[in-house]
């Protein structure tokens, strides 16, 4: 599976396509309540159509505010998978200027907009982390804290409790396997980490 993105912060493009101008506008979402929020901020009731679409993980939804159906949200969820982006929502907004397109103009024009604002944005992968819980005694815990960090996972939290502390490690997931494993060897088995997902 190849690795998916999102932006590091909102984006937009803007280009005139037959004396219509098209303005695309895109930003990262947690919820499908988030993008619908968003649509109806950046939207412009003064526009002709404001047509949007957002992908957060499994969960999709696009809208073609009024042009014929097909040539216009779904391009633009297209683009979005096309681009390899998830946790993004993106509207593109069309002032209308008296030429018509044509079904196939209006799905090109609506998700070149949106594919080309979406290359253009700055974008960070999105990186699946795992969560690993332990217990470490007092005369451990610096130790294993530096292991955890020099293998790229960082201490989440510390809950100190009377014989020491109980922390919780976040990572990547690809890492975590070699964090188990380093933490119980520099223990010699004392901590036997668990896994939280």
């Amino acid at each position: 599976m190849s690795a998916l993105y999102t932006l590091t912060s909102p984006w937009r493009h803007e280009e005139d396509i037959r004396k219509s101008r098209f303005l695309a506008q895109a930003s990262t979402v947690a919820t499908p309540e988030e993008a619908l929020a968003w649509f109806t901020r950046v939207g412009d009731a003064s526009a002709t159509h404001n047509c949007w679409a957002y992908r957060i993980g499994d969960a999709y939804r696009f809208n073609d505010d009024g042009e014929p159906g097909g040539t216009a949200g779904r391009p633009i969820l297209q683009a979005i998978d096309g681009q390899g982006c998830d946790r993004v929502a993106v509207v593109v907004t069309r002032w209308y200027g008296g030429i018509k397109l044509g079904a196939g103009g209006l799905a090109r024009a609506y998700g070149g907009s949106a594919a080309e604002c979406l290359r253009l944005a700055p974008r960070t992968p999105i990186v699946a982390m795992g969560r690993l819980g332990m217990h470490c005694d007092f005369a451990e815990l610096a130790l294993v804290s530096a292991r955890v960090r020099e293998l790229g996972g960082e201490i989440e939290r510390e809950t100190f409790v009377a014989d020491g502390a109980d922390v919780v490690v976040s990572a990547p997931l690809d890492r975590i396997e070699a964090i188990e494993g380093r933490v119980v060897d520099i223990t010699r088995g004392r901590i036997q980490p668990r896994r939280l997902d």
